[in-house]
């Protein structure tokens, strides 16, 4: 039997506190030494919609790479949460502020009892007025109507606090409820729009204290429909700032997502700053749902990663 090098490897639950619920991370608490293909290959073999390693920083407190089943992605708010609520778990790191170098530059992370913050880029807004909403409507399989209910107030628009997204407000819950998304037109508009995903909201909730509910899709990074997702949250935090849609904005929004896929969770949105002074701010709690070790093949080898 080929010897291998064997590192432990968990499944997080993220912006939930109940185990199976939530958006799912993968997390390797230390991934130094390996190369690109077996941080893709484990991402790939774990199987969350992202997977976090943990490296040595020069500029922070650590390094992270985020991985999909398919790609290397910037930047993963559930994942970062589910990371830090990790290290928070094992002893690693205490209340207070902590440092995260990005692919995007390096964060601000906070922890404040069971609840992981973290800062993300100031944000970018941009309307697009080219966007129809019938190419919109026909890619999430819903009324056009129900996409037009709120335009007067919330245009189509192009948002990112590190990682971009497209934001589409939708006038009802039931709409929102039952799109039938074309996967290959929504990667068609995001790959357009040079957009990690397209992120459909409703203030029709399904819990009177949250903010909004929310579905994101993006097929073009490997994930067809994300359960509860933590940049998109911020980058439609600072949108709805921008655009005054909460008047005053609220310094703790509720943001609702993941029922429709059966991984309900919550995250918290702190916008309240975003077009003032550029700050935003998502927290969620997190919970392990599996923990153990995975073998890591050389990259020479073929083998499939055992887990």
């Amino acid at each position: 039997m080929t010897d291998h090098d064997t590192r432990r490897a968990l499944l997080v639950d993220a912006f939930t506190d109940e185990p199976l619920t939530g958006n799912a991370a993968g997390v390797l608490p230390d991934a130094s030494g390996l190369a690109d293909e077996q941080l893709q290959a484990i991402a790939a073999e774990l199987g969350a919609s992202e997977t976090a390693f943990l490296l040595h920083s020069d500029e922070a407190d650590r390094r992270v790479r985020y991985f999909t089943p398919t790609q290397e992605v910037d930047l993963c708010g559930h994942a970062t949460v589910a990371s830090h609520a990790l290290l928070a778990a094992d002893g690693h790191i205490g209340d207070g502020s902590h440092s995260l170098e990005t692919n995007v530059g390096v964060l601000d992370i906070e922890v404040d009892g069971g609840t992981v913050w973290m800062t993300q880029n100031p944000p970018e807004i941009r309307e697009l007025d080219a966007l129809g909403y019938e190419a919109v409507a026909d890619a999430l399989g819903t009324r056009v109507e129900g996409l037009r209910g709120l335009s007067e107030d919330l245009p189509l628009a192009r948002a990112t606090t590190g990682l971009p997204f497209l934001m589409i407000p939708v006038e009802y819950l039931a709409d929102l409820s039952g799109m039938e998304p074309d996967m290959a037109a929504i990667e068609a508009l995001t790959d357009e729009h040079d957009c990690a995903g397209v992120y459909a909201f409703t203030f029709d909730t399904l819990d009177a204290e949250s903010t909004l509910h929310a579905r994101m899709f993006a097929p073009g990074a490997g994930v067809p429909e994300d359960p509860v997702t933590g940049t998109a949250s911020g980058a439609c935090g600072a949108y709805l700032d921008r655009f005054g849609a909460l008047d005053p904005t609220p310094e703790t929004m509720l943001f609702e997502q993941g029922h429709f896929v059966d991984r309900d969770g919550l995250v918290r949105v702190d916008a309240s700053d975003a077009t003032t002074a550029g700050r935003v701010r998502v927290g969620g709690e997190a919970v392990v749902a599996l923990d153990g070790e995975i073998a890591v093949p050389s990259v020479e080898e073929d083998d499939i990663i055992e887990a």
